[in-house]
């Protein structure tokens, strides 16, 4: 007579099709997070195929209609003081200032990651290091380094998302530092290990995709405070220079002109600021809310 081994179920697959399913009926049951995602599409539309629709020649000036008031002369929000269409400069405005504020969020979303993953799954003394690089960037403030370097460089596309991107990924690099120090000291990292992974298969294979609730989550706020840098900068008047612009460049012309009555040199602008940067707040809430399903089943 022979003993057979029992025999041991296995465990059910896990559905991820499922859990997907889940996270995005949870954000569409969010209302404020589809109606910032609503918000957004139509800004994204209004910014980039509204020039298409609407002709408007945002380089050369024209004195003779400046200053018109909205609906006067065909132009549906009125002209600025150089005669460009307020209508036409807010889109093309908005491309620049998403371009920059996306492009800068996402650099400073892919810095921290890598920063903050490596640090925490380091640990010991490279930890500590990297982690007081991090605190002393912190100390300093973001809007200040912004200043020094648009005085130094020349402010161009390029060179503003690069420097908003360098001086924003601090605030990632420690969110994700705490969630490799968590996943580091789990069993499929261990396992890894234990068959002859090296440190940076752990880090992109494992610590970084394990984490990356939190790193879609804070993307989408570090993209609303790089459209907020863009538009201080453009503000103190360090924006990118003429004939481009964005909101905040928008919103430094006209305060010039406050006490004229000139409201549609200001409020478009503001308004529009306003609007996107809710937007992708309202949408990092109900990613947050949503991964959370992820988060319980990992």
């Amino acid at each position: 007579m022979s003993l057979s081994a029992p025999v041991v179920a296995e465990p059910p697959p896990v559905r991820v099709a499922g859990s997907y399913r889940r996270m995005a009926s949870l954000f569409l049951a969010n209302r404020l997070a589809v109606t910032g995602l609503v918000i957004l599409a139509a800004l994204l539309l209004f910014c980039f195929l509204g020039p298409l629709i609407h002709h408007t020649d945002q380089t050369h000036t024209n004195l003779p209609a400046a200053n018109l008031s909205p609906g006067s002369g065909g132009h549906l929000l009125g002209t600025d003081d150089v005669g460009h269409d307020v209508l036409g400069r807010l889109m093309v405005g908005g491309q620049t200032s998403l371009e920059i504020g996306v492009a800068a969020g996402l650099l400073a979303t892919l810095i921290g990651t890598v920063w903050g993953a490596i640090s925490g799954y380091a640990g010991g003394w490279l930890d500590a290091i990297m982690m007081r690089v991090v605190d002393a960037g912190i100390a300093i403030p973001a809007l200040f380094l912004l200043l020094v370097t648009a005085t130094i460089l020349r402010p161009t596309v390029t060179v503003q998302i690069l420097i908003i991107g360098c001086v924003s990924w601090l605030v990632p690099a420690r969110l994700v530092r705490a969630e490799a120090l968590s996943l580091r000291s789990r069993d499929y990292v261990q396992a890894m290990k234990a068959m002859g992974g090296g440190h940076r298969r752990a880090v992109f294979r494992h610590i970084i995709p394990n984490a990356i609730g939190t790193v879609v989550v804070n993307a989408t706020f570090q993209v609303a405070d790089a459209i907020l840098l863009i538009a201080y900068v453009s503000f103190l008047g360090l924006g990118v220079p003429p004939p481009k612009t964005d909101w905040g460049g928008m919103l430094s012309k006209g305060i010039s002109y406050t006490y004229d009555g000139y409201w549609w040199l200001i409020f478009p602008a503001g308004v529009a600021i306003v609007l996107v940067v809710c937007a992708f707040n309202a949408i990092g809430d109900g990613l947050r809310d949503s991964f959370e399903v992820r988060l319980e089943g990992r």
